[in-house]
């Protein structure tokens, strides 16, 4: 799947170590209503984030397929934005407070931080000794995690607090080490590599102690997002099958797919335990949301023959992209 690999190039840290015109097009799905917008001008639009208002970040294309990233408000006004010398913008995470951070490329293509205050200051960093840095999300009180790399290629953690210290971090046994999802908390999701080659999930609390863990009978755990209870969502490959999962607070780890998918990959999930992401069964991906009681059910914008749902609030509106049947890229909000 196309919007699969763009995903996984973006979350590099991640996956290595084994992702407006106003009054776009509507359409009633149940009791959803999705909304379809594309930045002004843009040839492609990548939706990513969305924060408590309805405020969604992403990036999109322009002709010259540079990459930008961009704000769009609850009303639809889109903003656009580039951190200073960038040669490709990438917001991944929006908090409560609407402030951005993502990366940026320089202009020999290595990956740096930045993160966008609300009224548009934007700072920019990367890890002390780092040759990329690639954060992933961003909570309310400011706090940025992701992953950095070193000289000789190897993937750290990170955690950047809101007045700029930068700490690195490995769990124990580690040979690269990804985080990809913070919550309210402080608590950190993310994945890290053995010497075996084997991939295994990890929780970090907020004081810094580490928990493992594995979906059994698995070499690869990824997790993508945790909520404010601890509840953490990701996927998993068995074999050559990629399949969701749903960890517990109390670490109990539930796996699930959509009926009849051959491939789940969940990304987003909010304080309700509402669960967003992509299945596609074989051909083409479909959106789903899985609600708090295990209940699927699988969505798409109109036209669309690929569907990527990325996040989502506590409201459980769904921000995402997907393409149409021209191949042309645009984002979506889906409100309930």
């Amino acid at each position: 799947m196309r919007g699969r690999a763009l995903l996984d190039n973006l979350q590099s840290g991640v996956v290595v170590l084994a992702a407006l015109f106003l009054g776009g097009g509507q359409t009633a799905t149940a009791k959803a209503t999705i909304t379809v917008f594309d930045v002004p001008n843009a040839a492609s639009t990548f939706a990513y984030a969305i924060a408590a208002d309805g405020s969604v970040t992403g990036w999109w294309q322009d002709a010259s397929y540079a990459y930008h990233g961009f704000l769009r408000a609850p009303d639809g006004t889109v903003t656009t934005f580039d951190p200073r010398g960038s040669h490709g913008t990438q917001p991944v995470g929006i908090n409560g407070k609407d402030v951005i951070t993502g990366s940026y490329d320089d202009r020999h293509s290595n990956p740096h931080g930045f993160v966008r205050k609300a009224g548009g200051k934007i700072t920019r960093f990367y890890a002390p000794g780092a040759t990329q840095t690639g954060p992933a999300a961003i909570n309310d009180a400011g706090t940025v995690t992701g992953y950095w790399v070193d000289a000789s290629g190897r993937y750290h953690g990170f955690v950047r607090a809101a007045d700029g210290t930068i700490t690195s971090f490995d769990p124990k046994g580690s040979t690269g080490t990804a985080a990809s999802a913070i919550n309210a908390g402080g608590e950190i999701a993310g994945s890290y590599a053995d010497s075996s080659g084997v991939t295994h999930g990890f929780l970090r609390s907020a004081d810094g102690k580490i928990t493992h863990f594995d979906v059994s009978g698995t070499t690869y755990t990824s997790p993508n997002a945790i909520n404010k209870a601890g509840v953490i969502a990701g996927y998993y490959l068995n074999g050559g099958t990629l399949g969701g999962f749903v960890r517990a607070a109390d670490g109990t780890i539930t796996t699930f797919d959509p009926k009849g998918s051959a491939e789940t990959l969940p990304y987003g999930i909010n304080d309700r335990g509402e669960i967003t992401g992509s299945w596609t069964d074989g051909t083409e991906a479909r959106g789903f949301r899985r609600s708090a009681n295990g209940t699927i059910k699988s969505f798409d914008p109109p036209q669309s023959i690929e569907t990527i749902p990325v996040g989502i609030n506590k409201s459980g509106a769904i921000t995402g992209f997907f393409a149409d049947t021209s191949g042309n890229d645009h984002g979506f909000v889906r409100t309930p």
